[in-house]
């Protein structure tokens, strides 16, 4: 697709915010693979090619198990995925599809297991950050370099 507007001519006060916040994440306590992750499966779910490829990239030059970026779409179904990555990505799940409806609150006790309070909400502003982003490029016509 090409580009209906480039990321170089949006204001540098929009971006700007955004960019923070996504440096802010990359450094938590989360860690850069975990965060990557759910950016990549926020993605796919909302059909973001250039966001898509663009986690895949990073996913694979930090050495990801080629095996997690495989099942990512099905990772449920496998066991290449601990429990704070499966809690992650579940309420990575939830929130972005909360159209359907508000995410169960078993998934948000699994998080409580998983994850300090400070995580948590890295968490949900790095699934915030990426919906935000992957609307963004979407609307903008961004696709795949």
């Amino acid at each position: 697709m090409h580009p209906r507007i480039a990321f170089s001519e949006v204001p540098a006060d929009h971006r700007s915010p955004l960019m923070a916040l996504h440096k802010t994440l990359d450094a938590s306590s989360l860690g850069k693979t975990l965060v990557e992750l759910v950016y990549l499966r926020v993605s796919q779910i909302n059909g973001c090619t250039y966001c898509i490829d663009m986690h895949t990239t990073a996913l694979l030059k930090a050495g990801l198990d080629n095996r997690k970026l495989a099942t990512l779409m099905h990772w449920r179904e496998t066991a290449w995925f601990d429990a704070r990555e499966a809690a992650a990505l579940a309420w990575a799940e939830a929130l972005t599809r909360c159209a359907d409806g508000w995410p169960d609150p078993a998934l948000y006790a699994e998080l409580e297991r998983q994850f300090s309070r400070a995580e948590i909400i890295d968490l949900v502003y790095a699934i915030g950050l990426m919906n935000a982003l992957n609307r963004t490029a979407i609307a903008f016509g961004q696709g795949p370099a």
